[in-house]
């Protein structure tokens, strides 16, 4: 677990081609530490504006059943789709964004990883946050973030009960996701779309902005935590509304 996070060797530039047709569909995929309820500031700002919206529960044991789970959401989902991944999110929607329906991906404070990468392979090299060596690991190799650290790192930004909440709701995360690798990496053919979080404690804000270039992800700078969505609601709604609608 030393080598979750950090910055990400640079660079080969992707190319994205905006869609033709606007997306119907905003499929929603929430990160490590995280449950379903991450979205619930995004939901209501994207259906005012008409969109079909899902937020996928992910069982958090391991990538294939991550992306799995997802699959099943966007089978079951009217296409054209726009796929959304929050951090740990960012892997499961490189895979899954694979998928017929899905016409771009939008990558909120999250990890992008080539084919055959895992996070801690993006984070080989580089010193752990200061936050890695407080996880609480049980037995079935589960992870969870402390309370303290989510006030102090994951949502600092947030008000101090929101937070706490969001703390108690957290989905613990198989140690094992965390070296687990995409089969084949859907940004090489499909457009991003990237919300990079300038305050951020868990992703490093560089790393964030190395995987954007990497993958030619059109970037949105926001001024909030690694849970930005939840604190910076109507900015993050903006770039999500902005990629499903195809402008680049």
């Amino acid at each position: 677990m030393t080598k979750l996070m950090t910055t990400v060797a640079a660079s080969l530039l992707a190319t994205g081609v905006a869609h033709a047709d606007p997306a119907k569909t905003i499929v929603l995929v929430h990160g490590a530490f995280a449950d379903g309820s991450s979205w619930d500031k995004i939901t209501p700002l994207l259906q005012a504006k008409g969109y079909n919206v899902v937020a996928v529960y992910e069982p958090l044991a391991g990538l294939d059943s991550d992306v799995a789970a997802t699959k099943r959401v966007l089978d079951a989902q009217p296409g054209p789709i726009l796929l959304v991944g929050h951090s740990y999110g960012g892997v499961v929607i490189t895979e899954a964004g694979n998928h017929d329906k899905v016409i771009g991906l939008v990558y909120v404070a999250a990890f992008a990883p080539d084919a055959g990468e895992s996070v801690n392979d993006l984070g080989k090299g580089q010193p752990a946050p200061p936050w890695a060596k407080d996880l609480v690991v049980d037995s079935a190799g589960f992870a969870s973030l402390p309370v303290a650290d989510v006030l102090k790192d994951f949502a600092q930004d947030l008000p101090a009960g929101e937070a706490k909440l969001l703390a108690s709701k957290q989905g613990p995360i198989s140690t094992k996701s965390f070296d687990d690798k995409p089969k084949a990496a859907a940004w090489h053919k499909k457009p991003s779309w990237w919300v990079r979080t300038e305050q951020d404690h868990m992703i490093d804000p560089n790393a964030q902005a190395a995987m954007a270039k990497r993958i030619g992800a059109k970037v949105t700078n926001v001024a909030g935590s690694h849970v930005s969505m939840l604190s910076k609601p109507n900015e993050v709604a903006a770039v999500i509304l902005a990629a499903a609608s195809g402008k680049k």
